[in-house]
């Protein structure tokens, strides 16, 4: 049996509080209250690029067998590098995580960690990861999945600022020159507007 730690009841606290305050609800979900309907299709894509196999089947006509390798270490490499990314951005939300693009109540505004980079770096987790796995499996079809998977995560991101300006007024202000999910990525680098 493990013997009890010192601050084990804090970390269990903050971990708790993480994934708590979210107010999901089968109401929510049909009326779209909090911008359910951004995180279901989030969740449908990325169940998707996980679950759907290669199409078309690219590994059989890809050319040499280097570039097969190549791809394959650098999809690896992405998502693991994208998993990182995640891991650390969800350590420094803490508290003020919500899988909504509604903020919970009384959150702080985060802007240190991965927050200095964008303003968005679990979303860019997930395209990072997205692109990892199109890269392992070498699918168009996973290419399509990633441009589709951008295209909801920038919208659940413009949602989820418009209510952070309104909670926060000094965020246009904090993030003024903070690319959204990609820097130098036409569409994903949108700055905050007033």
């Amino acid at each position: 049996m493990k013997t009890p730690q010192p601050g084990d009841g804090a970390n269990n606290s903050r971990i708790r509080a993480a994934f708590s305050g979210w107010n999901l609800s089968w109401r929510g979900l049909i009326n779209n209250a909090q911008g359910e309907w951004w995180l279901m299709g989030q969740l449908v894509l990325i169940f998707a690029v996980i679950l759907l196999p290669a199409w078309p089947a690219a590994w059989s006509v890809l050319p040499p067998l280097q570039l097969r390798w190549v791809c394959l270490t650098l999809g690896w490499i992405l998502l693991g590098g994208g998993a990182l990314l995640a891991s650390q951005a969800l350590i420094t939300l803490g508290v003020n995580l919500s899988p909504l693009p509604e903020p919970k109540a009384g959150i702080d505004l985060v802007s240190n960690g991965p927050y200095r980079l964008c303003r968005h770096p679990l979303y860019l987790a997930v395209l990072i990861c997205t692109t990892g796995m199109m890269l392992i499996r070498l699918s168009a079809l996973h290419g399509i999945l990633l441009v589709a998977l951008a295209f909801v995560l920038r919208g659940k991101a413009t949602r989820e600022e418009r209510r952070l300006l309104q909670r926060h007024p000094s965020y246009a202000q904090v993030f003024a020159d903070t690319a959204g999910l990609a820097p130098g990525v036409p569409g994903l680098n949108w700055r905050v507007r007033d």
